[in-house]
């Protein structure tokens, strides 16, 4: 009878809170404003996923030999981790990554689902070794792994920005 009944057996309603949503977001029952929202998250997800990576990855392996910037005698071994980097990292760096951003961004995943990924959400085109699979109870299963990994990233990477903000390390 509600209208959260209609999201209650979609993808990322998982054990042990079911179908969560605190403030309301779905409680005009829109499943387009629904299916928007998974994908944003589905994308929020697999950027935090990345970002927190990324914000381990240099403490544990250390960096890329060479050179950042050979115009500014910059190596890579000379930005510090965390937010730190950000006032290092020169402002054609800055540019060269926002213009990456906003071409990712603007091609809606390299040019696929141009329907902006309604019809398949997080399908980017791209099927990846030992990952990719035509059963699917097993995509499903993979698929809520998947945005439970995102939504757990989600809070790791603002944990870390908001430990590094307050402590100048993320660890």
């Amino acid at each position: 009878d509600s209208p959260l009944r209609a999201f209650e057996n979609e993808l990322g309603v998982q054990a042990p809170l079911g179908f969560w949503d605190p403030i309301g977001y779905t409680s005009d029952g829109s499943v387009e404003n629904f299916k928007r929202r998974r994908q944003t998250e589905l994308k929020h997800g697999r950027i935090s996923m990345l970002a927190t990576m990324g914000y381990i990855t240099p403490e544990i392996t250390g960096k890329f030999p060479g050179y950042l910037s050979p115009a500014a005698d910059l190596k890579f071994e000379d930005i510090p981790n965390g937010l730190a980097a950000i006032s290092k990292v020169p402002g054609a760096g800055w540019v060269q990554i926002v213009l990456y951003a906003l071409f990712c961004e603007s091609t809606g995943g390299f040019g696929y689902n141009s329907d902006g990924q309604r019809s398949d959400p997080g399908n980017c085109g791209w099927r990846p070794p030992l990952l990719a699979t035509d059963d699917a109870d097993l995509r499903r299963k993979r698929l809520n792994a998947e945005l439970a990994n995102g939504r757990l990233a989600m809070m790791a990477i603002i944990g870390m920005f908001f430990q590094d903000g307050l402590t100048g390390s993320a660890w």
